[in-house]
C-alpha cells in the first residue's frame, strides 16, 4: 500500500505507526494549504521579507533566495520555514494579486476567463474567422447608448480603401452604403454582388447630392466674384436659384440647357429679370451687370458671376444629365 495519496499526496497513516498524530497533523496542513488554494502572486521569484504564517506564491522562471531551484512550484510559508509542492495539470488557484481564476496546464498558470482584450476572434452563434474576426448569428443586433449618445465608427486605413456596409443575399452582394474607393458617401447596387451601380453620391466637401439623372448642391459666391460649378456629363439641363433666408428671390433663377463638351453652347429655357445668359463669355466677377446674376458654360464646367451686393448663396440642379 503507498504510503501517500495520488492527487494532493497527503501522508498515510499506516498500521502500527508510532505518533499518528504528526502525519495527520501533516495531512491537515497539505489540505489547508491545497484546497480553495489562493496565491499571493503568479509567477513570483523573490521571497516576501516577512511573509505572513500560511503565505502561498505561484513560483515562476528564475527563483532567488530561500526559492532558488523550485521553479513552477507552489511556494508556502508555514512555522516560520517555506514547503514547496510541485502543481498538477488541472488544479485551480484564485490569483490574489490579479483577481482571477487560474488553472494550471503544461507548467504554466492559465486564466479560466482569457483576458477579453486583443481576441483574434469572437463568434457568437457561429464561428468567427481571420477576416470575420467577430461574427454573431442571431435573428437581431442591439446597440445602444450608455446614458446619452450611441455613434458606431467604420474606419479605413487611406482614401482609395472602403468603409462600408453591405447588405447580402444568399451571400451575395445587393446593396452597399459608405466611402467606396473615395471619401464621398456612395450608396450603390448590384444584381450579381461584383458588378455595382453607384445611385446616389453625397459629395464630402459640398454635400452636393448626385443621383441618377440628378446633381444638385449649393455654392457660396463673395460679390462680384464668380464661382465654377462642374457639370456631371456633357450636356443636359441645368436649374439655378439664388437662395436666401428671408425672402423669395425668384427673379435671380433660371433653367437653362448647356453643352459643356466639345461644342459649347448655354440655352435659356426660362429665366428671372435678374439672371442673364452669358453663354461662352469668360466670366471676371464684374463681367455682368451689376446688380445681376450671371451664368456661362465653358469645358467642363458652368460659370455663377454674383453681382447682386453681397455675399450668396445659390442652389443648382443638373437634370437629364447623360
Amino acid at each position: 500500500m503507498p504510503d501517500h495519496s495520488p492527487n494532493l499526496s497527503l501522508p498515510y497513516l499506516m498500521p502500527s505507526q508510532a505518533q499518528k498524530h504528526v502525519t495527520h497533523n501533516e495531512a491537515l496542513r497539505l489540505l489547508d494549504t491545497l484546497v480553495q488554494l489562493a496565491v499571493q502572486e503568479i509567477g513570483a521569484t523573490t521571497p516576501p521579507a516577512a511573509p505572513e504564517d500560511g503565505a502561498l506564491f505561484a513560483l515562476g522562471t528564475g527563483a532567488t533566495g530561500a526559492w532558488a531551484g523550485q521553479d513552477g512550484k507552489l511556494a508556502c510559508f508555514n512555522d516560520n520555514s517555506w514547503t514547496f509542492l510541485a502543481p498538477q495539470d488541472g488544479w485551480r488557484a484564485w490569483d490574489i494579486q490579479s483577481a482571477t481564476l487560474r488553472v494550471h496546464s503544461a507548467g504554466d498558470w492559465l486564466a479560466v476567463v482569457p483576458p477579453l482584450q486583443n481576441l483574434d476572434g469572437l463568434g457568437v452563434g457561429t464561428s468567427s474567422d481571420s477576416t470575420n474576426r467577430l461574427a454573431v448569428a442571431a435573428p437581431a443586433a442591439l446597440f445602444t447608448h450608455a446614458g446619452s449618445d450611441h455613434r458606431m465608427t467604420i474606419n479605413k486605413a487611406s482614401a482609395i480603401d472602403t468603409a462600408s456596409l453591405v447588405m447580402q443575399s444568399n451571400w451575395s452582394g445587393r446593396a452597399e452604403m459608405g466611402l467606396t474607393g473615395d471619401e464621398d458617401f456612395h450608396i450603390r447596387v448590384s444584381p450579381d454582388g461584383s458588378t455595382w451601380t453607384s445611385a446616389l453620391t453625397l459629395n464630402r466637401d459640398t454635400g452636393a447630392t448626385q443621383a441618377r439623372c440628378l446633381v444638385s448642391g449649393t455654392v457660396d459666391i463673395a460679390d462680384d466674384t464668380v464661382a465654377y460649378i462642374p457639370t456631371p456629363s456633357a450636356g443636359g439641363m441645368v436649374a439655378v436659384n439664388l437662395v436666401h433666408e428671408d425672402f423669395p428671390q425668384a427673379h435671380h433663377c433660371g433653367l437653362f440647357s448647356y453643352d459643356a463638351g466639345p461644342s459649347l453652347l448655354l440655352y435659356t429655357l426660362v429665366t428671372g429679370s435678374g439672371m442673364k445668359n452669358l453663354n461662352e463669355a469668360v466670366l471676371t466677377g464684374t463681367t455682368g451687370t451689376d446688380g445681376d446674376s450671371s451664368l456661362a458654360v465653358r469645358a467642363g464646367e458652368l460659370q455663377l458671376e454674383n453681382r447682386y451686393g453681397g455675399p450668396r448663396r445659390y442652389a443648382y440642379t443638373f437634370l437629364n444629365t447623360y
